[in-house]
C-alpha cells in the first residue's frame, strides 16, 4: 500500500508556515533524539518543507537550534505562568504549585529531560545561540524563585531560590536516570522543607529575645531591661 507523501512548498491558506512546521519538527526531533543526531535532510523529510525553503527561513542549523530553544523557552514560561496564576498573592502556594506540577511533566512518556540542560550538554560553548537561551532560562528561573522567596518572607531569598532551582534540575535528572515513580511526593515535600527552614528560622529568631527572658524567669521591662518574674520583691 502506497502512503501519501508530505506535500512540500508554500502552505495553503490556514496551514502552518514553513517556519512553524520547521520549529514544530525541531521540537519533536531535537528533543526526542538529540540535536546533533538530526541532520538537515531529516528535517526536510519530516517537516515537508523543501530544503530551499528551509534555508530561506533559517540561514544555518544554528539559527534553527536557536528558534527551537526560543520556542522551548516560551512553552516553559507559559507553563510557569499558568501554574502560578492560580494562586496570585500567595507566594508560598505558587511555589508549592510548581513543585506539584513538575511530576506531571516527568511522568509524560515523551519526557526526555530538561531541554535546556540537554542543549547545553550538546553545545557547551555558552556563546552558541541555543546555549545562550538555555542559560538565560536557568538564570530567569532563579530570579523568579528569588522574587517569590522574598515575597513569602524567606530569611535568605537568594539561598532559597538556589536550593529550589537545584531541586528542579535534580528532579529532571533523577527522572531520566532512575525514573519518576518516587518523585511525586518527595519533590513536593523537599520544597516545603526548604521553605520551612527559611521561614520558620526567621520567626524563631524574632521570638528568641522574648524566649530567652522567659527561660530565665524574666520579662522585658519598659526601657528594654529585664525584670524578674515570679515572687514579690
Amino acid at each position: 500500500m502506497r502512503t501519501a507523501a508530505r506535500r512540500r512548498g508554500a502552505p495553503r491558506r490556514g496551514e502552518p508556515s514553513a517556519r512553524e512546521r520547521l520549529i514544530k519538527t525541531a521540537i519533536e526531533l531535537f528533543y526526542q533524539e538529540g540535536i546533533r543526531a538530526i541532520g538537515i535532510d531529516t528535517m526536510v523529510a519530516r517537516s515537508g518543507v523543501s530544503k530551499s525553503s528551509l534555508y530561506r527561513t533559517f540561514a544555518s542549523k544554528e539559527e534553527l537550534i536557536a528558534a527551537f530553544a526560543e520556542e522551548q523557552n516560551r512553552r516553559f514560561w507559559q507553563w510557569w505562568d499558568d501554574t502560578t496564576a492560580r494562586h496570585v498573592g500567595a507566594p508560598r502556594r505558587q511555589i508549592e504549585a510548581l513543585f506539584e506540577a513538575i511530576p506531571e511533566q516527568l511522568a509524560n512518556p515523551q519526557f526526555r529531560g530538561c531541554p535546556f540542560i540537554n542543549l547545553a550538554t550538546e553545545f557547551p560553548d555558552r556563546r552558541h545561540p541555543g546555549t545562550a537561551i538555555a542559560c538565560t532560562n536557568k538564570r530567569e528561573v532563579r530570579k523568579r524563585l528569588c522574587i517569590l522567596a522574598r515575597a513569602l518572607g524567606a530569611r535568605d531569598p537568594r539561598q532559597l531560590s538556589d536550593q529550589l532551582a537545584l531541586l528542579i534540575d535534580g528532579a529532571y535528572s533523577h527522572a531520566i536516570t532512575l525514573g519518576a515513580a518516587s518523585l511525586r511526593r518527595e519533590i513536593s515535600e523537599m520544597a516545603k522543607l526548604f521553605i520551612d527552614a527559611q521561614v520558620n528560622s526567621r520567626k524563631s529568631r524574632r521570638r528568641a529575645p522574648h524566649a530567652e527572658h522567659e527561660a530565665a524567669g524574666q520579662r522585658p521591662g519598659k526601657d528594654g531591661e529585664a525584670e524578674k518574674g515570679g515572687g514579690s520583691r
